[in-house]
């Protein structure tokens, strides 16, 4: 695979100028070589999941968004936690996807970026595996205490958080090349 990859990038922030969309665009700018991420825009748009509208005309937004899903490589998901749970707008668009199964073996990375994020974590991790995402465990972190390690300008600028990010982003293209995931070397101590 010699062309760059096509990876849809879906914030769980409704706040445009989240620490979470930052994430993405350093995610874009650290990738630019091997990827194309664009940025999912019409998530607040999905109606509420209602398995009673989930049939062979469901609705418009819904028909968009698993034809992005489709179209893209991989996925990269870039959330925050709230009250110790997944944003309600980006599970309700996971949901979307459980019978139609976009998700499905599809390479994902997720990240989980706030004040903690660990529960959140935990549980939307627990919903991308049940739907069988194909996530390498080095294609996930938390950064916790985000808003100290990135700048408004997307740059990361926390030395630790940086390889981090890096390695995700080797290990999600490895998934989609269905290559070996690449280790990153560790940083000399001394």
């Amino acid at each position: 695979m010699s062309q760059k990859l096509n990876i849809l990038a879906i914030s769980g922030s409704t706040r445009q100028q989240s620490s979470n969309h930052q994430l993405i665009k350093a995610v874009a700018s650290l990738a630019a070589d091997v990827a194309h991420v664009e940025v999912f825009e019409g998530l607040t748009n999905i109606p509420h999941f209602n398995p009673d509208i989930d049939h062979d005309n469901p609705p418009a937004e819904v028909v968009a968004f698993r034809r992005r899903l489709r179209e893209a490589d991989a996925v990269l998901i870039c959330t925050p936690e709230y009250a110790i749970g997944v944003p309600g707008t980006l599970k309700n668009a996971i949901d979307w996807t459980v019978s139609s199964m976009e998700l499905s073996r599809k390479p994902v990375a997720l990240i989980t970026a706030g004040t903690s994020g660990f529960k959140a974590h935990e549980s939307l991790l627990g919903t991308l595996l049940i739907i069988e995402s194909n996530i390498a465990t080095t294609a996930q972190i938390v950064i916790s205490g985000v808003k100290t390690k990135i700048n408004q300008d997307g740059i990361i600028t926390d030395t630790a958080t940086l390889e981090k990010v890096q390695q995700l982003i080797a290990s999600l293209v490895a998934v989609v090349k269905e290559e070996p995931i690449p280790l990153m070397p560790r940083p000399s101590l001394f």
